[in-house]
């Protein structure tokens, strides 16, 4: 088993997913991420009139350089009846001047019986002819055997002959296709492979694996063992239904689990993954495999505790080799270990046998209890952790504040007494809503004393109701605590903060509070870490 080689379709298949549509921009700049992360071949789409975008798409792809992708086209075989010189929609790949075309045909006779309604010797024809005509015209041709696995089952002698008429074509690939995602498992997968490259010995097979029963990434796996050399996927795993199988799990599989290099460089895999996600305008997934932000995150005291000794004790392999990196959460059941190690810039001398510590954990666990989040509020763990260690105390006071709405006005309006030292501030100001207006009047009232705070910007605002418990712990129905959560930045770092309460307003500016706490430690402290 060696060279192995990725053949993405997130332009094509990706694209069907439900609720996203890429534009042209969009898949020019997925195909130059593509290229630069070294995948073989790159599919654009289905060249012809119905579909401009694609059109419009190849012809950008022939003005551009590739470094080592080849692009394809998708279609389907020539229609019954016509030779495929005469088929328009042939003639559509070969105008898209594409140097790799990909040609759908039936290997399901079930398909051929009641879908295409030909005899079985026709489709068996219009599968030679398709591949022969694009192989006369100079392409590389890439035969996808839809419903393989299927037709494989119900009539294997059928399905081979399918296979046999592309060879005789000239296909210089022949991919089976698991295109319902639910007909076979990775240990038929394997095997089917195996006994198909049995059968057609010097053909170079490929596997095209859908995930409705969550098995794409592990029957593509598969069939490289039973002796595919040619990978299908998308990034992401995107796609229709389902969505396809996953490249972004099956290429660090292929290469740190199974020997089998297949890009020149794994570090670029999260960066690859998450701009994919940013184009698509859809969240990462947390809990992705190799690239989430959870891939690599331990909560649990001992996890933390091992993993801080000896890395791999709790961790598969470096989070670096796929451009990720190891997350140590605090939270309720976290360890001295973890403490000192998300201290030691700030607290090097820290031990975990120090009391303060354990004081520190008593106190995380207490306000994790009443409704408080430090998993994805780092900076208020910090601020809470300094002030304990009195590394850090607070530069300024606010002693008053108020918050006036008034139906039918446009604007909120915030008042905010502060106080630094002996000196007292006094500011309202305006703003789209009460979080907005307080935000706006904290950062007019301090900004004076602390003209570094001009640059913290409010990035980004959640507020989460909690499960109907009072900040004390016992349910209150009505009386349910906020937590409010708030990303803030100073045009370089960004941090997160949290605030609990029963009043949303009150949750809100203790959040906003924090932020700018923060960003003054941050200060104070050049070597503290960006959480």
């Amino acid at each position: 088993m060696n060279d192995v080689k990725l053949f993405d379709t997130t332009l094509r298949d990706g694209n069907q997913a439900r609720g996203l549509s890429f534009s042209l921009d969009d898949k020019l700049a997925i195909a130059r991420l593509l290229d630069d992360f070294g995948v073989h071949y790159i599919e654009g789409g289905w060249p012809n009139p119905t579909n401009p975008l694609d059109v419009e798409f190849f012809q950008r792809a022939r003005q551009m350089e590739w470094k080592t992708a080849r692009i394809a086209c998708f279609g389907s075989t020539r229609r019954a009846g016509k030779s495929a010189a005469e088929d328009r929609g042939l003639s559509y790949l070969l105008e898209a001047e594409c140097p790799v075309v990909t040609i759908f045909g039936k290997s399901w006779d079930l398909h051929v019986d009641h879908v295409l309604r030909v005899s079985r010797e026709e489709n068996l024809d219009m599968i030679r002819d398709t591949v022969a005509f694009l192989k006369a015209a100079g392409r590389e041709v890439v035969y996808d055997a839809e419903h393989f696995f299927d037709g494989w089952k119900a009539n294997p002698e059928y399905a081979l002959s399918t296979l046999r008429a592309a060879v005789e074509g000239g296909a210089d690939w022949v991919v089976l296709c698991e295109t319902n995602g639910g007909m076979a498992l990775p240990w038929e997968v394997e095997r089917i492979v195996a006994e198909v490259g049995a059968l057609l010995p010097g053909v170079k097979l490929g596997i095209h694996a859908h995930n409705d029963t969550g098995s794409g990434t592990a029957n593509s796996l598969a069939a490289v063992r039973g002796g595919a050399l040619q990978v299908q996927g998308t990034i992401n795993g995107i796609g229709e239904r389902c969505g396809n199988a996953n490249l972004v799990t099956i290429i660090p599989n292929l290469q740190l689990k199974m020997d089998l290099p297949v890009v020149p460089d794994l570090t670029g895999l999260k960066r690859l993954s998450v701009a994919v996600w940013e184009i698509a305008n859809l969240a990462p997934d947390l809990r992705a495999p190799w690239v989430g932000e959870a891939a690599f995150a331990h909560k649990g005291g001992m996890h933390i505790d091992g993993v801080l000794k000896v890395s791999r004790s709790f961790e598969h392999v470096d989070p670096a080799q796929v451009g990720n990196e190891r997350e140590l959460i605090v939270s309720d059941q976290s360890g001295g270990s973890l403490v000192t190690a998300r201290l030691s810039e700030i607290a090097p001398d820290l031990a975990k046998t120090d009391p303060r510590v354990a004081e520190i954990l008593r106190e995380v666990k207490e306000m994790e209890s009443e409704g408080w989040h430090f998993e994805v509020a780092e900076a208020s763990f910090h601020l809470l952790a300094a002030r304990r260690l009195g590394l850090f105390q607070d530069p300024f006071q606010v002693t008053h504040y108020r918050v006036t709405e008034e139906m039918g006005e446009v604007a909120t309006e915030a008042t905010i007494r502060v106080e630094v030292g002996d000196q007292t501030a006094h500011t309202a100001a305006f703003g789209d809503g009460p979080v907005g207006a307080l935000d706006a009047a904290l950062r007019k009232a301090v900004t004076r004393f602390f003209p570094a705070l001009e640059s913290v910007r409010l990035a980004d605002y959640k507020v989460r109701v909690l499960d109907g418990r009072s900040s004390g712990g016992n349910r209150r129905g009505t009386g349910a605590c906020v937590r409010v959560w708030v990303q803030s930045t100073d045009g370089t770092r960004v941090w997160n903060t949290a605030g609990v309460s029963e009043n949303i307003i009150e949750a809100s500016w203790k959040a906003l509070m924090d932020s700018l706490y923060y960003k003054l430690l941050m200060d104070s402290k050049p070597g503290a870490p960006s959480p």
